[in-house]
């Protein structure tokens, strides 16, 4: 008896061990899941506003900092969003 369960657990085919990896392969692929779900979702919202005239101006604005003719654009930068450049001691 003591052999037949020492043998189910560690040296066949089947073993608790193995079913121990796959399943934490399971979990790892099932999260993976939820993250690219998550990214799809992201991904239409961000498709859906661009379809129109407005989004697509405001990510011209925003992003690549375009503008309209005779029209200034100033950008403000605060203090706690400029990377700190370390003295050296």
């Amino acid at each position: 008896m003591f052999v037949f369960a020492i043998w189910m657990l560690f040296i066949d085919s089947n073993s608790l061990l193995i079913h121990r990896e796959l399943n934490q392969d399971i979990t790892d692929l099932e999260d993976e899941k939820a993250y690219y779900k998550n990214e799809i979702e992201k991904d239409k919202k961000a498709i859906k506003e661009l379809s129109t005239e407005d989004g697509i101006e405001k990510l011209a604005r925003e992003k690549y900092y375009m503008k309209k003719e005779n029209e200034d654009i100033y950008i403000i930068e605060y203090e706690d969003s400029l990377k700190l450049e370390k003295k050296d001691e």
